[in-house]
């Protein structure tokens, strides 16, 4: 099953990942882990929070420009050649990863084309996903 991801589009401003933290601390919505990109003027925040609906929500009133996207979440257990593994998987399904990042120390949150059909794949290679 897909998990649902903030993407937050920040100015690169002292303060601005700092304010974000804060409406998500004001409104209860637990961070469960993030990955940030920037470039000259902007930076990309991703999120996966408790709440992705109402975190979309408290930051539009705030004036982010946010995004909701789909994603797959999968537990990596913690020993060598793990990562290696799963990324042989996808090479060898032609499953192109648009972008990758680490989450709570063992799970990992790809994006791909296709969810659906990447999911299949992973569960037949026997590998865990996970869904908060």
């Amino acid at each position: 099953m897909p998990i649902k991801q903030l993407t937050v589009f920040l100015e690169n401003q002292t303060g601005r990942l700092a304010e974000v933290a804060r409406i998500l601390k004001d409104n209860d919505i637990n961070l469960q882990g993030f990955s940030t990109t920037e470039a000259r003027d902007y930076g990309i925040l991703r999120l996966v929070v408790s709440d992705t609906v109402n975190a979309r929500e408290a930051l539009k009133e705030a004036g982010f420009t946010t995004h909701i996207a789909e994603a797959i979440c999968i537990k990596v257990e913690d020993k060598p050649g793990q990562l290696s593994n799963i990324l042989n998987i996808l090479t060898d399904n032609k499953i192109n990863i648009d972008y990758i990042y680490v989450i709570a120390g063992t799970r990992i949150v790809i994006s791909v084309s296709d969810i659906k059909e990447t999911e299949k794949i992973l569960r037949e290679n026997e590998v865990e996903l996970c869904n908060f």
